[in-house]
C-alpha cells in the first residue's frame, strides 16, 4: 500500500519576451524639398547655438547667464531673479506654439527643429562621409573586424566625440564667458562644475545622437505618447494614399498599373529605408513617426521615375484623404476653432510678455525697515525711522537718483537725498526719515518712497512702507 509518490518536477519557465531586441537602423540618404528644409533648420539652429556665445555687447558676452552674480544678459537687456516671470512667459509661449503647430501640421517640431533630430542628422552626415551610405554601412558592420573596420570606426567616433565635446563647451559658454572657458581649459584650470557640465552635455549629445537615436524618440520622449490628444482629422500628417497605392507590386516603367491590376506603389521599400525610426508609413499613422517627411521626398522621386503623379505619400489630413479635398478646401479647414483659440491665446500672451518687457522699468527698489529701531526721538523733537533701500540699476550706465518720501505731509529724508548707483549693480542705501512729533497718530502710518532718476524723470519707482510713531 505504500505506493511511491513520484517527485514533483517544476515545469520549465515559459519564455516571456517582454523586451524587443533593438534592430539597428541604417537610414538611407535622401534629397528633396523637405530634406532641404530640414538641413536649413539644422544650419539655423546650430549657427544660433554655437554662435551666440561668441557675440559681444558692451564689452561683454551678448548672451550670458551669470549664475554667480545672479544676472542674465540678453543683448541690451539685463534681467535678475526677480524677473523670473519672463521665463515663465517664454515657457508658456513655447508650449502654446507647440500645441498650435501640432494641431495644424503634426510633429513639425520633432521633424525639423528638435535637438535630437538636429544632432542625429549631423551625426548621420558624419557617419555617411566616413563609412558610406546605407549598404556600405551594413556591409561594414557585417564584415570582418579588420584594420579597415577599426580605422573607419575610430575616425567616426573620434569626429563624433570632438563635435559632442565642442557642443558641451558651447553649452557651458552660455554660463561662463566662452573665451574665459577656453583659456581655463587650455591652462588646465577648469572648475569642477564647469568640467562636469561640459562632459555631461557632451556625453549626452554623443550618446543620444550617436548611439540611441530613434530610441530617444520612441521610448524616452513623452511627446510621442500624448501627441494624439492634439491631433484631429483635420491635422496635417504624413499619410500614405492607400486607395491610390494598393494593391502594391513591382512592374516595369512601361506597364500600365490599371491594366495589370496594381496601384501606384511599386513596393520598392525605400520609404522604410529612409525612415530614421524604421517604420513603414504604409501601415498608417504610428506614434514612432517624427514627421521628418523623408518618405515623402523619396516617394516623390520614385513617382517621377515611374511617370506617375507625385503625392502617393504626402502631407494631408484624414478628412482630405477620405473626401478628396485639395488646396483651398484643405486650407480652409486649417482655420478651425481649435487653431483659432490657440492662435488667439498665443498672440495675447506674446503681446503681453514683450509689451511688458519693453515697458519694464530699468530701476528696482526694495524697502526694508530697520527692525532694531521702530522709532526714536532725535534733536528738535523729531521722530526718526531708519530704512534700508536696495536700489538696482538694470542699465549698463551709472545713474544718479533722488530719494523722496510721501504720505505724511511733513516727512523729510534726513540722510543724503541723492545717491549714485553703478551700472547693473545693486546698492544698499541707509535712509533716515524724520517726522515732527504729533504729525501722525501713534502707531504705524503708510508712507511711500519715491526714487527717480535725475537724468530721466520717466524713470521713477514708488515703493510703499510704514512709519512708526511711538505712543
Amino acid at each position: 500500500m505504500n505506493a511511491r509518490i513520484p517527485p514533483v518536477v517544476a515545469a520549465p519557465p515559459e519564455r516571456d519576451d517582454l523586451f524587443e531586441v533593438r534592430r539597428k537602423i541604417y537610414p538611407r540618404a535622401v534629397s528633396g524639398l523637405f530634406a532641404r528644409w530640414r538641413w536649413a533648420m539644422v544650419w539655423i539652429t546650430q549657427l544660433v547655438f554655437y554662435g551666440l556665445p561668441w557675440l559681444t555687447w558692451n564689452d561683454r558676452p551678448a548672451v550670458l547667464f551669470d549664475l554667480l552674480s545672479r544676472r542674465f544678459y540678453l543683448f541690451g537687456l539685463v534681467l535678475y531673479p526677480q524677473d523670473f516671470i519672463y521665463l515663465t512667459g517664454l515657457l508658456v509661449i513655447s508650449a502654446l506654439s507647440l500645441f498650435l503647430f501640432t494641431a495644424v501640421a503634426g510633429r513639425l517640431w520633432c521633424g525639423y527643429a528638435c535637438p535630437q533630430t538636429v544632432y542625429t542628422e549631423i551625426f548621420l552626415w558624419i557617419e555617411r562621409r566616413v563609412e558610406g551610405d546605407r549598404v556600405a554601412r551594413m556591409r561594414l558592420d557585417q564584415g570582418p573586424r579588420d584594420a579597415r573596420w577599426l580605422g573607419l570606426k575610430t575616425a567616426k567616433h573620434g569626429l563624433w566625440l570632438a563635435l559632442a565635446l565642442w557642443t558641451g563647451i558651447s553649452f557651458v559658454g552660455y554660463f561662463t564667458p566662452i573665451r574665459t572657458l577656453l583659456a581655463e581649459i587650455g591652462g588646465l584650470a577648469l572648475g569642477p562644475w564647469e568640467a562636469f557640465w561640459v562632459l555631461f552635455y557632451g556625453f549626452a549629445t554623443y550618446g543620444n545622437a550617436g548611439w540611441m537615436r530613434e530610441q530617444v524618440c520612441k521610448y524616452m520622449c513623452p511627446y510621442a505618447r500624448f501627441q494624439s490628444s492634439m491631433f484631429d482629422r483635420d491635422t496635417m500628417i504624413i499619410t500614405y494614399d492607400e486607395a491610390r497605392g494598393e494593391p502594391r507590386g513591382s512592374r516595369s516603367r512601361k506597364a500600365d498599373p490599371a491594366a495589370i491590376g496594381l496601384g501606384s506603389c511599386i513596393d520598392c521599400g525605400l520609404c522604410v529605408e529612409v525612415c530614421p525610426t524604421g517604420i513603414d508609413i504604409r501601415n498608417g499613422l504610428q506614434y514612432e513617426c517624427i514627421g521628418c517627411a523623408a518618405c515623402v521626398d523619396t516617394c516623390d522621386r520614385i513617382m517621377d521615375r515611374m511617370g506617375y503623379p507625385r503625392g502617393l505619400v504626402r502631407y494631408t489630413t484624414q478628412n482630405a484623404l477620405a473626401r478628396g479635398w485639395r488646396g483651398s478646401q484643405l486650407l480652409r479647414r486649417a482655420l478651425r476653432p481649435r487653431v483659432l483659440v490657440y492662435s488667439a491665446i498665443l498672440l495675447a500672451v506674446t503681446v503681453a510678455l514683450f509689451g511688458h518687457l519693453a515697458l519694464r522699468m530699468p530701476l528696482k527698489v526694495d524697502v526694508m525697515r530697520d527692525r532694531g529701531s521702530l522709532g526714536r526721538e532725535v534733536e528738535g523733537g523729531m521722530i526718526e525711522n531708519v530704512y534700508q533701500l536696495q536700489l538696482i540699476n538694470t542699465t549698463e550706465s551709472p545713474r544718479r537718483l533722488r530719494i523722496r518720501v510721501d504720505g505724511i505731509g511733513s516727512a523729510v529724508v534726513a540722510s543724503e537725498p541723492e545717491v549714485e548707483v553703478p551700472p547693473v549693480q545693486p546698492r544698499l542705501v541707509p535712509v533716515r526719515v524724520r517726522v515732527p512729533a504729533g504729525a501722525s497718530p501713534p502707531g504705524s502710518s503708510r508712507i511711500e518712497f519715491l526714487v527717480e532718476a535725475l537724468d530721466d524723470p520717466a524713470v521713477a519707482v514708488r515703493e510703499k512702507s510704514t512709519f512708526y510713531m511711538p505712543r
